[in-house]
């Protein structure tokens, strides 16, 4: 694990979760530290059931940690009142799911521009960024098509412009090619990568694909309570 530095854009320290479990507790991990700096795209891998979508709730403030603290650019944000965290996680965070939550009555472009205009953006800056977004990832000719006319590799790169489109610092991806087949599963990730990389943003996308986890900066596993930097995965870690 490298050693925090103050150009991380995100630091987690300590960080542990817990849950009631009947009369006692059930201890998904403890006492587990990352840092991200600006422009590293980092996997995380393991089994299922590891805690690998617990802890990307925890990073993007989705859910409280049990103990620790959360740093983003370098600010202690995990105990805020939860109207600045909503504004944090709106202003400097981007998620991408394995499902791509797409509102279906609203076309690409359209998908992209809502979070923007939320964000108090006018409606000419969010369709610009929309459409620059959207062309980058190869969806130009597709803006006016709804979800239900778009193939899942094409839903999920309007997501994935979707996440970006409030110009966040950070990105949480969460199987982001899970529900693709290979071919597709492929193109949308070298997709993701380029424009994580040409937007200059912090990732952390969890995967179970070890091919995938192997082409980004570096890798942590997840796997019983613990993180490992690097890629030697123990062998019933990577089991299902």
């Amino acid at each position: 694990m490298s050693e925090p530095h103050d150009g991380d854009v995100l630091r987690l320290d300590g960080i542990s979760r817990r849950y009631k479990e009947g009369e006692g507790q059930l201890e998904v991990f403890n006492d587990l530290n990352l840092s991200l700096r600006p422009g590293e795209i980092v996997a995380l891998v393991g089994p299922s059931g590891a805690g690998k979508s617990s802890l990307l709730h925890i990073a993007g403030l989705l859910e409280a940690p049990s103990g620790g603290e959360i740093f983003i650019e370098g600010r202690a944000v995990s105990k805020l009142p939860d109207q600045e965290r909503t504004r944090i996680r709106r202003d400097r965070i981007g998620f991408v799911y394995q499902a791509h939550h797409l509102l279906p009555e609203f076309d690409a472009l359209e998908n992209v521009i809502l979070p923007q205009m939320i964000a108090g953006k006018s409606r000419a800056q969010a369709e610009g960024m929309a459409t620059r977004l959207l062309t980058t990832l190869g969806l130009g000719k597709r803006l006016t098509h709804r979800p239900a006319q778009l193939s899942g590799g094409e839903q999920q790169r309007v997501a994935i412009a979707r996440a970006l489109a409030n110009r966040p610092r950070i990105l949480l991806a969460d199987e982001p090619t899970g529900n693709l087949d290979p071919r597709t599963s492929g193109g949308v990730f070298d997709a993701l990568i380029a424009i994580t990389r040409a937007e200059g943003l912090a990732a952390l996308i969890a995967t179970h694909n070890f091919e995938l986890a192997a082409r980004m900066d570096r890798a942590l596993l997840l796997h019983q309570g613990k993180l490992v930097e690097g890629t030697q995965i123990p062998s019933q870690a990577g089991s299902r």
